[in-house]
């Protein structure tokens, strides 16, 4: 991962120990100028400076890294201590005390938890001082240990909120993916079903009307593919699908009404209803009426063509069970991931709809509470169970 100078500066800023931990060195040691530096092959730069020297350096300011020790220490990945640079064996004839103007100085490598070199914590002073007969050195090695934990800590922080952005930036272009699908496409196929209705009741006329009850059947059939996808975006925004509950009287006939709807369609299959009293309960009319939809048309689509179809309707303590049966198994492998998105059994022949019906079916029942279950033996047939309980 590449690291630049202005996001390591905003990182040492954003981490509220490295104020503290250039004071305690500024008291520790009695060197005035403290910092903590960005050091590269070609560059050194002051990440948070504490200044009491008037040395002139700010945060973000450069040096010439070849005129500091640091650029030394990024090549040894030792730290260096000195008392006083004029008397010192290795330092006295050195360019860089004499080009700063110090006496002592101590600096003390960075690195990354990945063992890369971040930089080094240095301090200085014209005046000599008393570093290396002390734990001043050990004391600012465990500092840089500290701040390459912190460092790491405040980039993957920044790393999380920068992932946390980005998603929620797809989540706004999600809905209005949503928006536009819904207005873009609902409203043009509304127009369509809405003149092909128009031309049937003012202009009936029997060389067309076969064409014409096309053109709505075609209609009806895209709009349910956009509600479908719909219903599936939103459910994977993770918001689930929205439902309006309410008190319910006329259930019995929203259920009614969705299997004349599906027998119409299907006039040789048989279906067999059961639907008791349902009053006293609250739900989504539209969304149960829709559950429904969706478990009776994958029955009649996936189960044995010439068994029958149940569809049962009670109240039970309170609570609602709407269950849909048919003949034929579905396999022990599929069970599993039968309300995934897209699943549908494996066929050799073409499929309409887009395999989201059982899922939207499973989003309805979360959204209100419930379960929907399904069992699927060879000798009792496939059974979906939609239990809604009372305390909704």
């Amino acid at each position: 991962m590449a690291h630049t100078a202005a996001a390591d500066i905003a990182t040492i800023g954003r981490i509220s120990a490295v104020p503290a931990i250039l004071q305690v060195i500024r008291e520790m040691t009695g060197l005035r100028f403290t910092a903590v530096a960005r050091v590269t092959e070609d560059s050194w730069t002051a990440c948070a400076v504490l200044d009491q020297l008037d040395f002139g350096l700010k945060v973000g300011g450069e040096l010439d890294v070849v005129t500091t020790l640091c650029h030394e220490i990024r090549s040894a990945h030792v730290s260096v201590v000195i008392d006083k640079a004029s008397e010192d064996p290795l330092y006295s004839n050195h360019h860089t005390p004499r080009l700063y103007k110090f006496e002592s100085y101590i600096s003390v490598p960075v690195f990354r938890t990945d063992g890369s070199f971040f930089g080094t914590i240095c301090a200085l002073d014209p005046n000599p001082a008393h570093l290396k007969a002390s734990a001043i050195q050990s004391t600012m090695e465990s500092f840089a240990r500290l701040l390459s934990l912190q460092i790491e800590a405040e980039e993957s922080l920044q790393q999380t909120e920068a992932a946390l952005q980005q998603e929620r930036q797809t989540a706004e272009l999600r809905e209005q993916f949503i928006a536009v699908l819904g207005h873009d496409l609902r409203n043009p196929l509304f127009a369509i079903g809405a003149a092909a209705e128009m031309l049937q009741r003012k202009f009936p006329n029997p060389a067309s009307d076969k064409l014409v009850r096309h053109i709505l059947t075609s209609a009806a059939r895209a709009t349910q593919l956009v509600d479908d996808v719909l219903d599936f975006a939103r459910g994977r925004l993770g918001n689930g699908i929205p439902v309006n509950i309410a008190a319910c009287p006329d259930l019995n006939e929203a259920l009614l009404h969705v299997v004349s709807e599906i027998q119409s369609v299907h006039p040789d299959r048989i279906i067999r209803t059961s639907i008791g009293d349902l009053l006293g309960l609250q739900c989504d009319r539209e969304r149960v009426a829709q559950l429904l939809s969706n478990l009776l048309a994958n029955a009649i689509a996936h189960g044995d063509p010439q068994g029958e179809v149940e569809v049962i309707a009670q109240v039970e303590r309170g609570a609602l069970m709407l269950a849909v049966k048919n003949q034929g198994q579905i396999p022990d492998a599929v069970l599993p991931h039968l309300f995934q998105p897209y699943s549908r059994p494996t066929s050799d022949m073409p499929q309409a709809g887009l395999g989201l019906g059982l899922y939207i079916a499973s989003q309805i029942a979360q959204s209100h509470g419930g379960r929907l279950h399904v069992a699927s033996t060879a000798q009792n047939g496939t059974l979906f169970t939609f239990s809604l309980p009372s305390a909704v």
